[in-house]
């Protein structure tokens, strides 16, 4: 039974052990203690190659580390890619490390994770990964083995900062390579500032696209426990006040910080009790979370801000259309976007709200449309058919028919 208010609704929270650190010089001050407090002797890292090629966060942390520096690999692709995360695998064993560090954004720390799984888990990949059987549920695989600790330094606000789950590309098959263990979570988090600022804009502002959305999509969310509720609260005050200066302020530490801040209260969220995982979003303004893994993982050029920004207004517009709105989520979204106005009805409000989100998205100079992705038209039904294998937004409950259909239709809808 419910009763009204937050504090009167049963709940469960989760608490995972990890520390954070926030500092210009995060490595030189936090990581070596990390790495002693884990008890581990060779530390390898994991990273992109623009980490490599285009900062010295590496040369700091193997200064840092000394004789506990255990080398790195400098090859994770985007997007998380199979061949480049079973090359790192080989070369982390080569290397007999005792904890990972990743380096970098959502790719790499996706990345690092699997490596943790195949480091310490026997069987095949394959194997090893959720199955997907013809006709029933789809199957995540537990992971039983003790994992090597790991050390996240994120390079960008992404949601995959201190997740459990990871997924791999992989243009063999006809979806994700996915895997779930929470032993792959990391020990601690280091905010080092200078590898913040060294992040390009363009891919900041991607990332930072998906964090701004998702609180969006947070903020129109059923009234939740007293613990969602405070870091759902959080997470607008920081997306709305840093996105935007994240455009006009680039070079500013600040915004970075508070969407990193409010891509790990997102996670938060979802242990504090929040419905669903990553993957389920608001059914109005939340956007299609399988459409924009679909997007970017078929055309890597696509970040998934980009993937995220083409589909989210457009969606609110057609459940506004349909009448399936609630009214009260539609007013808070429209109050957090400044676009309420007095006497406006539930569909009223979504309406005025999508408009906000679209020009919110403009005026940060991302796109709105799927065209403006360059995505051709006749690609669409190779799009539907990507996103009947996403464990996160349809686990195998759905008919692949419906799922298709709805596909087809809000990919026409956002053209």
């Amino acid at each position: 039974m419910t009763e009204p208010g937050g504090s009167g609704t049963p709940f469960s929270a989760r608490s995972y052990e990890w520390r954070l650190h926030s500092d210009h010089e995060a490595v030189e001050r936090h990581l070596e203690t990390e790495v002693t407090r884990a008890g581990a002797r060779r530390a390898f890292v994991i990273a992109s190659p623009s980490i490599a090629s285009r900062t010295n966060t590496i040369d700091r942390i193997a200064a840092t580390l000394a004789d506990r520096y255990a080398g790195a690999f400098a090859g994770i692709e985007v997007d998380s890619t199979y061949r480049s995360v079973a090359a790192a695998t080989d070369a982390a064993r080569e290397a007999e490390p005792d904890l990972l560090i990743a380096v970098g954004g959502g790719s790499v720390i996706v990345g690092a994770r699997v490596v943790d799984v195949y480091l310490c888990e026997d069987g095949d990949p394959f194997e090893l990964m959720t199955q997907y059987p013809e006709g029933r549920p789809a199957v995540s695989p537990r992971l039983m083995a003790p994992k090597l600790p790991i050390v996240n330094i994120p390079t960008t606000p992404t949601s995959a900062i201190n997740r459990a789950g990871s997924g791999l590309a992989n243009p063999e098959l006809d979806h994700r390579m996915e895997y779930f263990d929470p032993k792959t979570r990391p020990v601690a988090i280091l905010w080092d500032w200078q590898a913040l600022r060294a992040t390009p804009l363009p891919v900041m502002r991607s990332t930072a696209t998906t964090t701004f959305a998702g609180a969006v999509s947070a903020a129109a969310a059923a009234e939740a426990n007293p613990l969602v509720e405070g870091d759902r609260a959080q997470i607008l005050r920081l997306a709305r006040r840093a996105y935007p200066r994240l455009i006009t302020d680039p070079d500013a530490i600040a915004p970075r910080i508070d969407l990193c801040a409010a891509a790990l209260l997102q996670n938060r969220s979802a242990d504090d009790g929040a419905s669903g995982g990553i993957g389920t979003r608001d059914p109005v303004f939340g956007g299609d979370y399988a459409i924009s893994t679909a997007l970017h993982v078929l055309y890597p050029a696509i970040g998934q801000g980009e993937s995220t920004s083409v589909l989210q207004a457009t969606v609110a517009r057609r459940a506004a259309a349909s009448g399936l709105v609630d009214a009260e989520a539609s007013r808070r979204v429209a109050e957090l976007l400044d676009a309420w106005r007095a006497g406006m009805t539930g569909a009223d409000a979504t309406m005025a709200a999508a408009e906000a989100i679209d020009e919110t998205y403009r005026a940060a100079g991302m796109p709105v449309r799927i065209r403006d992705l360059k995505v051709p038209r006749e690609d669409f039904g190779r799009i539907a058919e990507a996103t009947l294998k996403n464990f996160n937004a349809n686990q195998g409950t759905r008919s692949p028919a419906e799922r298709r259909q709805q596909t087809l239709e809000l990919l026409e809808a956002c053209w």
